[in-house]
């Protein structure tokens, strides 16, 4: 099934050809705390509605340096830090976005604005404290995830080890199209994946390549307890902007006007725009913030 989120008053529904079957429950994350939900009746032709993120989870477990590829890419920039397996952080759930919906590019606060596709797991039940064995179980769903980054912000970020805000800010956690149930994917180390701007491919992989599974992923960070659609990142590939040459990064980094596609074979392609502070907010960009990373006696 590809269960989907739709409308202004984000009702659930499974899609079914150019129709969406609505289904008797308030939000999707219920859904998955329900375990399921009926059909209430009443099909929406596609054509008619606006798909939004399929889901808003309680939490959102972000991972990363788990593509082998992607940890050899940031070895050619001199970062104070490693990119490595078992990086974990929690995203912003309200940066999340739907298909086709914007992301304001915040001209104050960073000038290196990069793409990150990215495989996502969605939590059909509660967990904690499981095994890689057990770990599948657990999954109700995949959808796309493109980890929007403001690289500066993350350099900076880095030199104390972690890093977060560079990733969490508005509209910089693209979800979508759909959430595809797992009897639809039956091996999700099995997806082809490709990422492209104004319909320039600049990252293609394969789900294949992770350096660990995904159920060791999911058993790893069941300690931190999982709560029924939360939603847990697996990590970029590689062909990321800011870990390339200082003139390809000038070309490759995103600007408003630009429209990102990002595919998983099986999911679905999550397409979505770049637009200006004054196109999103109808105003200018606040004044310059001072460079992350910058050393502190600049502020004293």
């Amino acid at each position: 099934m590809k269960l989907v989120t739709f409308g202004e008053d984000r009702r659930v529904g499974v899609l079914d050809g150019e129709e969406i079957a609505v289904l008797d429950v308030p939000t999707m994350r219920e859904y998955f705390e329900r375990g399921g939900a009926d059909e209430a009746g009443e099909r929406v032709p596609l054509a008619e509605t606006r798909l939004r993120a399929p889901i808003v989870p309680k939490k959102f477990f972000h991972t990363a340096g788990n593509f082998r590829e992607h940890e050899e890419e940031s070895k050619t920039v001199d970062w104070s830090h490693a990119i490595a397996p078992w990086i974990n952080f929690f995203q912003n759930v309200d940066a999340i976005v739907g298909p086709d919906e914007p992301i304001v590019y915040p001209e104050h606060l960073t000038e290196e604005l990069d793409y990150e596709l990215e495989l996502a797991v969605v939590l059909r039940k509660p967990g904690k404290w499981f095994s890689p064995e057990e770990a599948m179980e657990y999954v109700g769903g995949y959808v796309i995830f493109n980890d929007i980054t403001a690289r500066d912000i993350q350099r900076g970020e880095m030199k104390s080890g972690v890093f977060s805000f560079c990733k969490a800010i508005d509209t910089f956690c693209p979800l979508g199209p759909w959430i595809v149930t797992p009897d639809e994917v039956p091996d999700p180390h099995d997806l082809a994946m490709q990422l492209r701007v104004n319909g320039e491919v600049r990252q293609e992989s394969h789900s294949g390549r992770m350096s660990v599974t995904i159920p060791e992923i999911l058993s790893n960070f069941s300690g931190l307890t999982y709560s029924a659609g939360d939603v847990l990142s697996t990590g970029t590939v590689s062909g990321v902007a800011g870990f390339k040459s200082p003139e390809e990064r000038a070309r490759l980094y995103l600007k408003p006007g630009d429209v990102i596609e990002a595919e998983i074979e099986r999911i679905g392609v999550l397409r979505n725009p770049v637009i200006s502070w004054q196109e999103g907010h109808g105003e200018p960009p606040p004044p310059r913030i001072r460079p992350w990373g910058a050393d502190a006696r600049e502020s004293t």
